[in-house]
């Protein structure tokens, strides 16, 4: 074979790979189920969810008040809401303490130009408190928020390239200071086809968006616009909960998901945007076991079933990125060689 032929059949079967890699189907999953439309105005842009069982509690981030709203779990109306004293700038997510306090995750930076973020606690009796932190690189965007169950909060951001950064106080919380925090982990997610969110493609598939710990501490879960990814805690430990491989559980075709709660009973309630229907997903429970095969077609409607976050879902963030660049110079030789032919 000619020289010229074989390096043009080369670079065909290479450029043929990166369509084929980029290309992967998201594996199978059955829809989650519709409880209840959020129809309050207020709730608009709905951004942090938690259920206490008897009660949901939800947060939007928009408002000049810190405010949380407890809603009736059978028809999402407001019952009471819970009401704070600081003017906030951004809250992205909502956490429930053992002792029934609310945590906002005052995070949001999409300008990256906050000098710290805020947390704002709302006890059961009444009251607030604001915990002012501060990042030790750069100002960061970030609408996850995950209490474990002593108490320390995870803040985890929301990056489109590369990987999420994890962080933590790196000391005690204190209302008449702000405390720095430390970079402790970071989440890599896999990019999906899985439609939905605000986003064209597939960068709101890795994008993360919300985060909940199940109330004994043995389950984690983030979501971004399109999944919801549950890391399982035995022990109770966020950080290495989310050092392990998570299941995958597709939420399609919601206007922009950014509420995941867990309830106390083990469902897991996804929430979005626009005033759109609160969804429960069951049997969510981090086992790979309990999952539907990637070959096998999720059925209409029906219970859900979590997905393992296996490697043939997609790629990477960080991958994709790296391979893309790889795709991008096989392309331009090709061009190059076809050039020359001509």
């Amino acid at each position: 074979m000619r020289p010229d032929r074989a390096r043009g059949l080369t670079g065909a079967a290479l450029l043929a790979a990166c369509t084929i890699l980029f290309g992967v189907p998201a594996s199978a999953q059955s829809a989650p189920v519709e409880l209840c439309t959020v129809e309050d105005s207020e709730l608009s842009e709905l951004s942090g969810l938690v259920s206490d069982g008897a009660s949901w509690w939800a947060v939007s981030d928009s408002g000049s008040a810190v405010r949380a709203f407890e809603l009736d779990p059978r028809t999402c109306e407001v019952r009471s809401e819970r009401v704070g004293d600081n003017d906030p700038y951004d809250v992205e997510d909502l956490a429930l303490a053992p002792d029934g306090a609310l945590w906002l995750a005052d995070t949001g930076d999409n300008r990256h130009k906050r000098k710290d973020v805020a947390l704002h606690v709302l006890p059961a009796g009444g009251g607030s408190a604001i915990y002012r932190m501060s990042y030790p690189d750069s100002p960061h965007d970030a609408e996850a928020l995950l209490l474990d169950r002593t108490g320390v909060p995870y803040v985890v951001t929301k990056e489109p390239l590369g990987w999420a950064g994890v962080y933590r106080p790196a000391q005690p919380l204190d209302p008449q200071r702000t405390v720095p925090m430390e970079r402790v982990g970071s989440v890599s997610l896999r990019t999906t086809k899985t439609p939905g969110g605000p986003l064209d493609g597939s960068m709101g598939s890795v994008l993360v968006t919300g985060g909940s710990v199940s109330a004994d501490g043995t389950l984690v879960a983030l979501r971004t616009y399109t999944e919801a990814y549950v890391y399982r805690s035995p022990n109770g430990d966020v950080l290495e909960a989310l050092k392990s491989e998570p299941v995958r559980i597709p939420l399609p075709d919601e206007e922009q998901g950014e509420a995941i709660a867990w309830e106390p009973g083990g469902g897991l309630l996804s929430g979005s945007e626009g005033n759109e229907p609160v969804r429960r997903i069951s049997g969510a429970n981090g086992d790979p076991a309990a999952s539907t095969p990637a070959d096998q077609p999720a059925a209409p409607g029906g219970a859900d079933q979590a997905q393992p976050a296996n490697e043939d879902e997609g790629m990477s963030t960080g991958r994709a990125l790296l391979f893309a660049g790889v795709c991008a110079a096989v392309l331009l030789y090709f061009i190059g060689w076809r050039r020359r032919r001509a």
